[in-house]
């Protein structure tokens, strides 16, 4: 990491889990043990949506923010089921994800669709994590990198540069999402590096340098530090690990001290 020149950010990416009530306890244990990461790193746990009013009442006053996983790109309309960008920041919540492994895989989300969503999330005042990946076909393929850029580059068409202050990109292997396989830290920051050349090509590197790039494939307590001392990789997006108190808070400390 480089906190110097960009905020670090371990974000939480709880998926389908938690009722509200254990949501309120998870987020209870989490609280004081984060709490001194204010001003150094930002802690974030991205929320089902019947979890948001309830991670909101319980981490106010805190320094954990709250994200959801999904918007749509519609701001209002005949869309059974789907959540707008405005709906979520009435709410209070300041980050989504978009564009996730999963959400691709399992709910047709095309390059096109993660950018109308992106667009929509960042112009209704919303904070944007972008997630990038490979398959392991496109890895043993060789075409991690045109994948990479051909996914980062429709992502971010319409954005400016003043816009893309509020977008945080993650790299998660596809491969590497809940099969505790994980990138080698030479791989994380590979394609990390190469997503932060891609940002420089697409705006300059000033921007590029200042863009929030984590890792989010199996990041966990054992191999955090590791993966958090390379110097494109600039926080995680975690999953399982994010759901004990104890193991998202070593990821967390680890940030702090990297």
């Amino acid at each position: 990491m480089n906190k110097s020149t960009r905020k670090a950010i371990i974000a939480g990416n709880w998926k389908m889990n938690k009722t509200r009530p254990e949501a309120k306890e998870l987020l209870e244990a989490i609280k004081p043990l984060v709490a001194n990461a204010e001003g150094n790193v930002e802690v974030i746990a991205c929320v089902p949506f019947t979890n948001l009013e309830t991670a909101i009442n319980t981490t106010a006053g805190s320094n954990v923010k709250v994200g959801a996983e999904n918007v749509h790109f519609e701001k209002s309309g005949a869309f059974t089921g789907e959540i707008s960008a405005d709906m979520l920041a009435e709410l209070g919540v300041e980050y989504v994800v978009i564009g996730h492994s999963e959400r691709r895989q399992y709910f047709g989300e095309t390059d096109e669709t993660v950018n109308k969503r992106l667009l929509a999330a960042i112009g209704g005042g919303l904070k944007a994590i972008l997630c990038v990946g490979e398959t392991l076909e496109q890895r043993e393929q060789g075409i991690t990198e045109e994948v990479i850029a051909m996914q980062t580059k429709i992502a971010l068409q319409g954005t400016c540069e003043k816009c893309i202050k509020n977008v945080v990109i993650a790299y998660e292997p596809v491969w590497a999402i809940g099969t505790g396989k994980v990138a080698t830290p030479e791989q994380a920051q590979d394609v990390c590096a190469f997503i932060r050349k891609t940002i420089a090509g697409l705006f300059n590197q000033e921007v590029a340098d200042g863009i929030t790039i984590q890792y989010g494939g199996s990041m966990n307590a054992k191999n955090c530090a590791e993966l958090l001392a390379k110097p494109d990789i600039d926080g995680g997006l975690i999953g399982g690990a994010s759901l004990k108190a104890e193991d998202f808070n070593t990821i967390v400390q680890a940030a702090v001290n990297g």
